[in-house]
């Protein structure tokens, strides 16, 4: 029996990057292939070539051993193959049964082509009851969770008759217990005979779901490992070409009296979202903290809350002994705090633009004289902050869409570092970011913690926040429920903590 799927010698190469060369990928018929490699190996590309999106420069693909030419996304779904993208492609303006049969409506009334709705509902609602999405097909999607929103996009690729299913970093945003709900939707689809496509950096996923591990590095195929020998350190050896060694390095061994100071501090703030819960946190300069909880803990609101995006309702801020006051994002600036979302690509940049317009962009005044730009100080302020922090990118005109995603996290942190930032809030600082970018930030968090910027880093990864964090916050509906010292750290102190059950026995709340 030939494969399911069959692509050789693929290659695409953009204007100054060879995005694939000479790759090789085949997937048999209700297999889980893991598709992994840093930002930029080019996982993305080839899935895109693979659902239409582009076309390869040179190179075959086979479905059933035919040679086929995949034109277009709708050529794509015509043969079966449904592409899942990280950043969902569903339509919050219309309910969910509309989602999943958008353009494949079923119809009544011969050539006059009536929605049949009684029909479009109740086959949504019985894809719905198979994914296990307690909700009517009628609900303004909207109204859902990413996590519901994403088992839609799956309902629609079943609907559609799908043999292959591309999964780009589908639990990036979700849940533990969401993860573990798609982790046996995508055992269910193996099991109905599907074959699944999945690209993850968290390499645990990998490990627990997939058949096989083909691996990419710079391109080309850097080996694949079958499903006993799946494990993370020759993942991670594949993926970089190196064992990663010392991933978390502690920023400092000691403190001394003058660090241990509340150096920044935030007292009884009160957010919008928890507005009967107070809390407070104090950094010592140079300080890591790490704040844990599960989603919905209020972590994203304290950050976007002190940085002034959304009004404290109550509560004060004071910075190197004195008390400020901040209205909005521009005092934040002014004071030296600055905030790098979780959201990098709707909230932190402006993908449009390219990195010099988004490094410059908070300081433009910096660069203009009587109120005119100077081009020529705005690049050179700009590739020094590239050149400081390694972004990689051919040139300083690229515009921001087109990095990967830990390069654009890196511009959203160069764009701060060129104001000489006294407080840095990173909230999700390596979401979507493969393991070898995922060292270069860690690396960076301690360079700036010894240069004496306090950081507050808001993290899901259990093993990113115990291994980067000198103390950690852990949240709970809205309020902090102990604050662990480094000699405190265990994934189970934290998560009791933070579902909010009794505190371990030996643990007191700081």
């Amino acid at each position: 029996m030939p494969p399911l799927l069959q692509m050789s010698a693929i290659s695409k190469r953009f204007p100054g990057v060879v995005a694939l060369e000479d790759v090789h990928l085949q997937v048999d018929p209700a297999e889980i292939v893991g598709l992994i490699g840093e930002n930029g190996a080019g996982k993305s590309t080839l899935m895109k070539i693979l659902g239409g999106v582009i076309q390869p420069d040179s190179g075959a693909i086979e479905l059933d051993g035919e040679k086929v030419v995949i034109e277009s996304p709708r050529a794509a779904s015509g043969r079966g193959i449904e592409f899942i993208h990280q950043e969902l492609s569903v339509l919050d303006n219309l309910d969910v049964a509309a989602n999943i049969f958008l353009r494949r409506e079923p119809t009544k009334g011969g050539w006059l082509r009536l929605i049949d709705n009684a029909r479009l509902y109740r086959e949504a609602d019985a894809l719905l009851k198979r994914l296990g999405l307690n909700i009517t097909s009628r609900t303004p999607l909207a109204k859902l969770s990413l996590a519901q929103q994403q088992l839609v996009e799956i309902a629609r690729a079943i609907s559609a008759g799908a043999r292959i299913v591309i999964m780009d970093e589908p639990t990036s945003s979700l849940t533990l217990s969401e993860v573990r709900r798609l982790i046996e939707i995508v055992r269910d689809l193996k099991a109905s005979g599907v074959s699944v496509v999945y690209i993850s950096h968290r390499l645990h996923e990998v490990e627990e779901i997939c058949d096989r591990a083909v691996v990419l590095r710079d391109g080309r195929n850097a080996g694949e490992l079958p499903r006993e020998e799946i494990n993370h350190d020759r993942m991670v050896r594949m993926m970089v070409g190196r064992d990663l060694k010392d991933l978390f390095k502690s920023g400092r061994e000691t403190k001394t009296d003058a660090q241990a100071a509340d150096w920044f501090s935030v007292r009884g703030f009160r957010t919008a979202r928890y507005p009967q819960e107070a809390v407070s946190i104090s950094l010592a300069r140079g300080e890591v903290l790490g704040v844990a909880g599960l989603v919905g803990a209020g972590r994203t609101e304290l950050a976007q809350t002190i940085f002034g995006i959304d009004p404290a309702i109550a509560g004060e801020v004071s910075l190197d002994g004195k008390r400020i006051t901040i209205k909005g994002p521009i005092d934040s600036i002014a004071h030296g705090i600055y905030l790098i979302p979780e959201d990098r690509r709707t909230c932190g940049l402006i993908v449009d633009m390219n990195i010099r317009e988004n490094i410059s962009l908070p300081k433009l005044n910096r660069f203009a004289t009587s109120g005119l730009i100077q081009f020529g100080k705005e690049k050179a302020a700009a590739k020094q902050a590239c050149q400081s922090i390694n972004v990689k990118a051919p040139s300083i005109e690229m515009k921001a869409a087109n990095l990967s995603g830990g390069n654009q996290q890196k511009v959203v942190l160069a764009k701060w570092l060129t104001l000489s930032p006294k407080v840095l809030i990173f909230d999700e600082p390596t979401r979507g970011i493969d393991v070898g970018a995922k060292a270069e930030i860690y690396a960076l968090i301690r360079e700036l913690s010894n240069q004496g910027v306090s950081l507050i880093v808001i993290s899901s990864e259990m093993e990113e926040v115990l291994g980067i964090s000198d103390r950690i916050a852990i949240m709970h509906e809205g309020r902090i429920t102990g604050v662990l010292e480094r000699e405190q750290f265990s994934e189970e102190a934290v998560m009791a903590f933070a579902t909010g059950s009794n505190r371990p026995a030996h643990m007191e709340v700081v």
